[in-house]
């Protein structure tokens, strides 16, 4: 072929970018589009005049700044918009191919890079799953009949056009003038936009089938247009909207019998069909949509459903104040005829409802030995140790525990590269979702951990913050808003702060939750980033829970994520709080007393050394001296400010359950607003939880009543054995002194009797539960092996 393939890729841009709607595509897909032009040499002006086909989205100067941002060496060319138009239902037109003459001289290049005959290889975006209920290779077109002139009744097709779609109050926006430019009739003006659908309906049943009486003579080369949605009466633009009911689906590139057929198989919740007098259908399709930005929403679906069953549309049609074919006239001697109404489901609603049912997006099961020997790489460590990029983390604690503060640090230290809680992080983009914080408390916090960490603020621009506080919604409706903006930014982390405010649903109901945390992994998947959130513990005393079980509602949100972070409470004792106010109080007056080395030179020479280890002691000594300067108040001041900052410190556990990371030690944090610190000196290694202590004095109290069993049987055994040898040495004839009570003593606890254990047992007043006692005579150190009591009652037999 004659032709070279990538100049042939270069000369469809034009074409594919013509096709492509701004409006249609996300704010990357529109990026990508102005780097393939800047790549492919054409002026900024090309993007711009293509991008103000959204006037919704384009602001004059943005395309001019992000084109100067554009460095040419990002992998996209034109063979982007090409492929991105491709996915839409756009075909390139076929290159006709020739033979060669036997004399045509052909060039070779020995340049073994002239042999390639693709474009480098370049990514190209992730195939989009189809929402494909129809196989259109199975679709019969349909037949439909035009009105035979006897049956041709203009006024009764503009009436039931009208019921089908408007209230008798509603303002219908309509146009009969018309002109023609370069042989195609085009709506003049703005037309009439103040009639209401029964002020019309009235007129046609008073005029009949002349329409000129109603609406003012249509132009019979043209026909007439009318719009499909209300309007308010002032104007036709899309503000002029009064209700955003309906969209209108056409497609000029296949037979009205065959879209005749696509519609009826996709159920669309069609109010009106109407034939153009031509070689389309204008089919009017509920969406019952709130507002502007819902409309486009669901335009936007409907479009790509469309285009996923084969029904190829003019993406020009999107706006809600367009024009439509109206029925009842004629157009170059053919009808503009309604075909149908009241087709397919009765609502948008229902129609999603269906579309659902018909076609989930889950993925094919794959079988493992085609992944085998390819096996993807492991996400890599956002958190090291603790959570993978891509993946999901929960941080439960109580209220107050400071989990807000800890969730800003981890963006802090994301954003700027820094350990958190002494685990290294990945360096990226964070957006922190603030729902409980008012901006101004929560940006003062962001400066304040800052400050705290030591960290120098390098990266700002890598923490975005959504402030939300009284303007939540649920998390199924907040996360399709949350994708939307966070895909510019192309976070490493969403980090969502608290979740409470956006539960829904029953916090105890395992299959409600179960749904509600399906959000996050739609955050997830959707931006390709790790979702942190927090949460509550539940009420009560947590020490004597597995960590697991601590956080409030169902064991759903202990088991959804893969990396579940507890912070608890440690209970610190009188004694340890003494010693942190002593050590607040040390470190506060040496750096006190350093800072005025001017007027209180070598201070420490007059310091007595062991009074340098005490915080009090070291206070008294020193209080003195400040006194002698002058600077009494001053040091009172600071020693009052060391006693409340170490008064108001408090200790915490972090516990872990991770799915991706071998469980991690638990970590010591001391809590001094407004940060976490790790207790580097280990003193908080043999703490309690808080709640926990109850528990080991019960532990304790059990382990007694357990010693104390486990001593009464071994106690009745030696008192049987020592009965058992006494009795044996009267029989042997020989008195029963320890060591003859020994000899004739069986094993006790495995080990043979030793002379010494019997006298031990016999001992007056050493052991009560032994009734035995050693009667010694004079001169004797021990004597004879007896039972008193057995003795006394024996006594008068």
């Amino acid at each position: 072929m004659d032709y070279d393939e990538e100049e042939y890729g270069q000369s469809l841009v034009p074409a594919a970018l013509e096709y492509l709607d701004p409006a249609e595509l996300s704010y990357q897909e529109w990026v990508d589009v102005g780097m393939a032009l800047h790549a492919e040499g054409y002026p900024c002006e090309a993007w711009g005049s293509w991008s103000r086909r959204d006037p919704a989205r384009y602001h004059d100067g943005e395309c001019d700044r992000k084109w100067r941002s554009f460095r040419g060496d990002g992998g996209t060319y034109g063979g982007t918009i090409v492929h991105m138009a491709q996915e839409r239902g756009w075909e390139p037109p076929e290159v006709e191919d020739r033979a060669l003459d036997w004399d045509e001289v052909t060039a070779v290049d020995c340049d073994p890079a002239a042999w390639r005959t693709t474009r480098p290889e370049r990514k190209v975006p992730e195939e989009r799953r189809a929402n494909v209920v129809v196989d259109a290779t199975w679709l019969e077109s349909e037949e439909l009949a035009e009105p035979s002139d006897e049956d041709w009744h203009p006024a009764r097709q503009l009436t039931e056009y009208l019921s089908a779609l408007f209230d008798p109050e509603d303002v219908v926006g309509y146009v009969t003038e018309a002109f023609e430019r370069d042989g195609r009739w085009t709506p003049a003006g703005k037309g009439i936009y103040t009639d209401t659908a029964g002020d019309i309906i009235q007129r046609l049943a008073k005029h009949g089938d002349d329409l000129s009486y109603t609406l003012g003579q249509p132009n019979a080369e043209a026909g007439a247009w009318i719009r499909f949605n209300p309007l308010d009466g002032g104007g036709v633009r899309n503000d002029n909207v009064a209700e955003f009911r309906y969209a209108l689906v056409e497609s000029d590139e296949m037979s009205p019998g065959r879209q005749m057929a696509i519609l009826h198989a996709l159920e669309l919740p069609v109010a009106a069909v109407v034939h153009s007098g031509n070689k389309s259908l204008h089919a009017i399709v509920r969406v019952d949509a709130r507002d502007y930005s819902e409309y486009r929403k669901r335009v936007d679906f409907l479009y790509q459903t469309c285009r996923d069953n084969g029904l190829k549309l003019d993406t020009q049609n999107k706006n809600p104040s367009r024009l439509s074919r109206m029925p009842g006239v004629t157009r170059a001697g053919r009808k503009q005829w309604l075909v149908a109404r009241s087709m397919g489901k009765a609502s948008w609603q229902e129609w999603r409802e269906w579309l659902d049912e018909r076609n989930d997006d889950l993925p094919d099961p794959e079988r493992l030995d085609e992944a085998w020997d390819d096996i993807p790489e492991l996400s890599p460590p956002l958190i090291e140790g603790v959570l993978r990029q891509g993946h999901k983390m929960l941080l439960a604690g109580p209220s107050k525990a400071g989990k807000s503060f800890a969730l800003i640090g981890l963006a802090v230290s994301i954003a700027e590269g820094r350990p958190w809680f002494g685990w290294r992080c990945a360096q990226g983009r964070v957006l922190y979702v603030n729902l409980e914080l008012d901006r101004a408390s929560c940006l003062h916090r962001f400066r304040d951990v800052y400050a705290a960490m030591g960290v120098a603020p390098e990266n700002l621009s890598g923490i975005s913050v959504w402030n939300l506080r009284g303007k939540s919604k649920p998390m199924d409706q907040l996360a399709p808003s949350l994708i939307r903006r966070a895909a510019r930014e192309r976070p490493l982390a969403v980090i969502i702060d608290p979740i409470y405010k956006v539960i829904t649903g029953d916090e105890n109901s395992a299959d409600q939750m179960a749904a509600f945390c399906n959000q996050f992994d739609k955050v997830a998947d959707s931006l390709g980033c790790a979702v942190v959130y927090c949460h509550h513990h539940s009420k009560g005393s947590q020490g004597q829970k597995r960590s697991m079980d601590r956080a409030s509602g169902s064991g759903v949100f202990a088991r959804d994520p893969d990396a579940l972070l507890d912070m608890i409470e440690l209970h610190v004792s009188d004694e340890l709080r003494k010693r942190l106010e002593s050590d607040a109080l040390r470190m506060w007056v040496e750096s006190w007393m350093d800072a005025n080395e001017a007027a209180f030179g070598d201070w420490r020479s007059r310091v007595a050394e062991e009074d340098l280890a005490d915080g009090e002691r070291l206070m008294s000594a020193c209080r003195p001296m400040a006194e002698g300067a002058g600077w009494q108040r001053h040091f009172l001041d600071g020693v009052l400010a060391a006693r409340r900052s170490a008064a108001a410190l408090t200790a915490w556990r972090v516990e872990g359950t991770l799915r991706e990371f071998p469980r991690f030690e638990p970590k010591n944090l001391w809590f001094q607003y407004p940060m976490h610190r790790e207790d580097a000196s280990g003193t908080l290694r043999d703490a309690a939880a808080e709640g926990e202590e109850m528990g080991r004095a019960d532990y304790r109290a059990q382990g007694r009543a357990r010693k104390a069993k486990r001593d009464s049987k071994r106690h009745e055994e030696i008192n049987a054995a020592l009965e058992a040898a006494i009795a044996a040495c009267a029989e042997d004839g020989v008195p029963a002194k320890a060591e003859n009570v020994a000899e004739r003593m069986p094993e006790i606890d495995g080990r043979q009797v030793s002379k010494g254990q019997v006298q031990s047992w016999t001992s007056p007043g050493k052991n009560d539960w032994c009734p035995f006692r050693s009667r010694k005579a004079d001169g004797e150190r021990y004597g004879i092996i007896h039972n008193p009591e057995m003795e006394s009652a024996m006594q008068g037999w």
